[in-house]
């Protein structure tokens, strides 16, 4: 099932008050991107984000969820209600995320 660009819209308003908050739409799904690194992502209307300490720590009862068959467990955000719980989230994300991968370059002889 794909997930709605209401619930994109949605999310994408709760973290408003962050700079730098882009997306991708990826096979009928969004991956989020926060200063250019991957944070999470929209499955199935669902809010996932990578399973980080800074995560864990800020959602102890998270539950662990596949966002799609056969990808890495991903953390899923109840409380998407809450802007100032978020945008708290993604600040304190950020630095345990990965640099975004250096695009290849193709050399043309």
């Amino acid at each position: 099932m794909a997930s709605s660009k209401d619930y994109l819209t949605f999310v994408l308003e709760q973290l408003s008050d962050l700079d730098s908050i882009s997306y991708r739409a990826m096979m009928g799904e969004y991956i989020l991107y926060y200063r250019d690194k991957i944070v999470g992502g929209i499955y199935d209307d669902r809010l996932l984000v990578k399973p980080v300490s800074s995560a864990i720590s800020l959602m102890p009862t998270a539950t662990y969820e596949l966002p799609y068959e056969g990808a890495k467990e991903m953390l899923l955000v109840d409380d998407v209600e809450s802007r100032e719980f978020l945008c708290n989230l993604f600040l304190s994300m950020y630095d345990e995320l990965p640099a975004p991968k250096k695009k290849k370059t193709t050399s043309k002889k």
